[in-house]
């Protein structure tokens, strides 16, 4: 579906972006274009991948007219730009709305206007239930993605949604604090030894987009089955790789955070179609005929589980150490500190 088709990646210089356009550069595709208003980061990348498919843009998502500019004669769309730090959310929630919600209305009214086929939206587990900021804005975010939806053709622009767990050695996740950590010989940090968290790495995310734009219809939001791990577990994980001998310090639960994360709510579990590694989770497409909402109900609501964190398959030490040795960031840490 790629053949000959420009594809453009909001935030395209993160953690997500970069690996999309590994997984896509060496294709059939005609080009890709990295937009984000890192130019640090776009230069680096010019500069290690060297490839004419390759094009940059600055721009922001939260001003219109930069993503109008990048969004001519493009097929599809790969919307990564977000704020995602749960604590910079908490104390700036409105920059949270800024991106993460209006910046995604831009995004899908610039493909609307410009007639992209299909766009896919990236959400988050915390938009399940959200208790912070940055969680409650991708709720938001996932709501503005199913109404736009319902406001376009789907002959014309598909717009749809993925959401997935923690990834792997992303950006501000635990593991490369905890290298970090045995690095400098300190006690490993670990909020609540029970907390548990789903893990997944950035090529089973990449999979879920491929995934989405292949078979995702207008108005759903795909999610990727995972496994999941205590933080405690997930700690003496990355101890017994590095051989590490060192302390767990217990520091309580941080602000903004859940004891375990949400995949599917159980109303989205009720109406969801299993897709064997996936999920899909149907739009509500019920108009404002208000005798929908108030005189038909749903008897398997009542019955109906969440799919979460603490009740998904869970992962051994082993398990965990097998799938942190794949990440190459781990391979490189481990070279460097056996050397």
């Amino acid at each position: 579906m790629f053949r000959d088709k420009t594809l453009l990646i909001t935030g395209g210089t993160g953690s997500f972006g970069n690996a999309v356009m590994e997984r896509l550069l060496n294709t059939n595709i005609k080009e890709i274009r990295i937009f984000s208003r890192d130019e640090k980061k776009q230069d680096d990348m010019r500069k290690k991948y060297n490839n004419d498919k390759l094009k940059f843009y600055i721009g922001d998502v939260r001003d219109l007219a930069s993503v109008k500019y990048a969004m001519d004669d493009v097929d599809y769309v790969f919307h990564a730009a977000a704020l995602k730090q749960v604590p910079s959310c908490e104390f700036f929630p409105m920059e949270a709305v800024k991106t993460n919600v209006l910046g995604t209305e831009n995004v899908l009214n610039a493909s609307i206007e410009s007639g992209v086929k299909k766009v896919i939206c990236l959400s988050t587990d915390k938009a399940a239930y959200p208790i912070n900021a940055m969680g409650i804005s991708k709720a938001m975010m996932e709501k503005v993605v199913v109404a736009k939806s319902k406001t376009v053709s789907p002959d014309k622009t598909v717009i749809c949604g993925t959401r997935y767990g923690n990834v792997m050695g992303s950006r501000g996740s635990v593991i490369p604090l905890f290298v970090e950590q045995l690095k400098e010989g300190k006690a490993l940090t670990v909020t609540d030894p029970n907390m548990t968290r789903f893990l997944m790495s950035l090529e089973e995310a990449v999979e879920l987009v491929i995934f989405a734009f292949q078979y995702a219809q207008a108005g759903d939001i795909m999610v990727q089955k995972s496994p999941a791990t205590t933080i405690a577990d997930l700690a003496q994980a990355v101890k017994e790789l590095f051989h590490a001998d060192t302390d767990l310090k217990i520091i309580g639960t941080r602000h903004g955070e859940k004891l375990f994360e949400t995949l599917l709510t159980r109303e989205e579990h009720a109406v969801a179609e299993d897709l064997n590694e996936f999920y899909r989770i149907p739009a509500d497409n019920r108009d404002l005929n208000y005798d929908k909402y108030f005189a038909t109900g749903d008897k398997k609501l009542t019955s109906e589980e969440e799919y979460n964190s603490h009740n998904t398959f869970r992962l051994s030490i082993e398990q965990i150490k097998d799938k942190l040795h794949q990440l190459p960031y781990i391979q490189s840490e481990l070279k460097g500190w056996n050397n």
